[in-house]
């Protein structure tokens, strides 16, 4: 009974009681659905053991949207129970796990899988290459992110969920004041998938510097690919010291170590250094591809070239290097001098400037277009009013003197979700729209997503623009209930109202994924859109191969010019194409990485040690592994494209 315990979950309600029901009915349906339909042996060969980018994206990208419903659930929790004053629907502990769960759940669980789900599906196709420079690595990527995100996920219903913010401040994250393993989660999930991240941006710098299509230039690449390739040296840069931070505090929770305590020589603002350092440039992680997939949208549907391409490329590595010189905004209010403040102030506004020149270049790149409002066009117009309201209040932020009274308010929250929904939930659902027939061969309704886009664009200023008031009248954050006399109330009310038509919205998403499967017409071409960069220029869905033969560029819009001005973009002659093997290594390893961290948490020290070994076993097998891939013969080859009815 000691034993078991250690698993119990500190603070239960009957909310956790019902998610575990909720679980374990899940888990055995899809058991048994598997075991049913006989799909074990297809689910491991086809899924679980794939090093194919475009089924690496489609993973990550149905691993982002469930994230997404999962994090959207703590969010309507937490407008309902601040809808009313002295509401008793969540008391001061249940709402501290809510908004931390939230707030790591969105950003690291949701968003970065989402910009990776299109990074993996589209910038090999984009760039005109079979695969990821290293498949095998990609697969491990995707492999750490999810059981990174399954780790800190079942917190909810074993041990107990984190509860010392997303941005878990020591020293209340330290044991003292945080003595559940709820922390502990927070610290070794978000390290296991933080290592997946890193992986994959070293993974896609290679690929995207070494595995370009001959004739395409760093100048001659797609604007996605270009924002891609940015923000993955960011991550590079960034992730690291999230990684030592983790690392740190890790070590504080489990060995008594002192890195981030007021006592023993530890400095507890260490951690809000190390943490802002990688925390600001992950916006900007989140933020470009946004960028990148508003520049293919809006130039796709304004029927033309986009405006001003090399400031776009100039103004991105701008924002890249700004990126890492503006965290300590985040802090102005604790004590560091008015020097430092003045400094970093001027930094944040800044670096509003280079985003600026991309505003205008989409508006000029729309300037005497043909505009076709399709479902990704309406999402990146209504992108730039909302997201301009986010930057603005930004730079209001951004004044180390007015920041004190604008901190830690609602005024904030208001802030960066008016960045961060239409800069990065409003691109991605653009980018899901418009490459969704090249994942699937089908297109979704655009009647229902045009109706999904007005509620959720809609619902969300119902939601949010509110804050702006209650801040400015002194409503803090993480604040879970509050006095009549304050005077909140009645807006409040309407950011729960918002809140519960954003998830009409998003579920109108869902059905809309639901009807477009059952319904929709397979017989589409390649370029239902008449879009005009490579990834269209092969078939939909897309072989395992991606082209028969590999495209030869020789300008900024290879596929449009091979259209419109009837220049060639593939040889005639085609050749065996070698390809890597599927492999179950990756999959493996994460498991074992799961169970370590699982260990960890809970100070298992010899399962831990076990699942230690465990994960050097596999790199060892893997160093003494000789896997030379196989080959698509030239038949088959043609078979394909026959069968596909040809591309070029």
């Amino acid at each position: 009974m000691d034993y078991l315990e250690r698993f119990a979950i500190p603070h239960p309600s009957p909310a956790i009681y019902a998610s575990m029901v909720a679980i374990g009915l899940t888990v055995i349906a899809i058991v048994a659905g598997l075991t049913y339909f006989k799909k074990w042996g297809y689910l491991w060969r086809e899924w679980l053991t794939t090093v194919d980018h475009k089924r690496i994206g489609i993973m990550y990208l149905i691993s982002a949207l469930l994230m997404m419903f999962r994090g959207g659930v703590d969010a309507i929790m937490m407008r309902a129970q601040t809808s009313a004053p002295e509401n008793t629907l969540l008391d001061a502990q249940h709402y501290n796990e809510i908004f931390t769960t939230h707030g790591v759940v969105m950003i690291i669980f949701m968003a970065m899988p989402f910009i990776y789900a299109l990074m993996n599906f589209v910038v090999p196709l984009q760039i005109g290459a079979r695969d990821v420079a290293f498949p095998r690595l990609n697969a491990l990527s995707f492999w750490l992110y999810f059981m990174g995100a399954m780790l800190f996920n079942i917190s909810f219903v074993v041990g107990g969920s984190p509860d010392s913010g997303w941005t878990s401040y020591f020293p209340l994250a330290g044991n003292d004041f945080s003595q559940s393993v709820g922390t502990n989660y927070y610290m070794l999930a978000i390290q296991i998938a933080g290592i997946g991240t890193l992986i994959s941006g070293i993974n896609f710098i290679v690929t995207i510097l070494k595995m370009r299509a001959p004739g395409m230039t760093l100048m001659k690449m797609p604007m996605f690919t270009w924002t891609a390739f940015i923000t993955n040296v960011i991550v590079v840069f960034a992730f690291p010291v999230l990684t030592i931070a983790l690392l740190f505090g890790t070590m504080d929770r489990l060995f008594g170590s002192n890195f981030f305590t007021t006592t023993n020589g530890g400095m507890d603002m260490l951690w809000a250094n190390l943490f802002w350092v990688w925390g600001h440039p992950e916006v900007y992680i989140l933020i470009l591809p946004a960028f990148g997939v508003y520049s293919e949208v809006i130039s796709t549907f304004a029927r033309r070239n986009l405006y001003g391409y090399k400031s776009m490329v100039g103004s991105i590595v701008i924002i890249s290097f700004f990126s890492f010189l503006v965290w300590t905004h985040h802090f102005f209010t604790m004590g560091q001098g008015p020097l430092t403040n003045s400094i970093f102030s001027i930094t944040t506004m800044a670096i509003a400037i280079p985003t600026g020149i991309k505003i205008f270049n989409w508006i000029l790149t729309m300037w005497k277009g043909k505009i076709e409002f399709t479902v990704p066009m309406l999402y990146a117009v209504g992108f730039i009013p909302i997201f301009t309201i986010g930057g603005v209040t930004g730079v209001m932020l951004g004044m180390a003197s007015a920041d004190y009274q604008y901190h830690n308010t609602m005024f904030l929250v208001a802030h960066f979700h008016y960045t961060i929904i239409p800069g990065v939930v409003f691109a991605m659902l653009a980018g899901l729209t418009y490459w969704w027939p090249k994942m699937f061969g089908f297109m979704l309704n655009e009647r229902i997503g045009k109706w999904a886009f007005w509620f959720i664009a809609i619902s969300f200023n119902v939601t949010f623009f509110p804050m702006f008031f209650t801040g400015l009248d002194g409503q803090a954050r993480r604040m879970y209930t509050y006095s009549e006399a304050t005077g909140f109330g009645p807006l409040n009310l309407i950011s729960f109202i918002g809140a519960i038509g954003l998830a009409i919205g998003f579920a109108l998403i869902v059905y809309n994924v639901y009807y477009s499967t059952r319904y929709a017409s397979r017989d589409i071409s390649s370029d239902p859109w008449d879009a005009r960069t490579l990834e269209w220029a092969t078939h939909s869905p897309v072989p395992a191969y991606n082209f028969a033969t590999i495209p030869q560029v020789h300008s900024v819009e290879a596929f449009w010019d091979h259209k419109k001005k009837d220049r060639k973009l593939f040889k005639d002659k085609i050749e065996k194409i070698h390809m890597p093997n599927n492999t179950g290594g990756p999959f493996i390893m994460s498991c074992i990485f799961f169970l370590w961290g699982f260990s960890l948490v809970f100070s298992m020290w010899i399962p831990a040690i076990i699942t230690t070994i465990g994960i050097l076993a596999c790199m060892a097998y893997r160093s003494f592994e000789k896997d030379d891939g196989y080959y698509i013969s030239v038949e088959e080859v043609e078979e394909t494209e026959k069968k596909l009815r040809g591309a070029s």
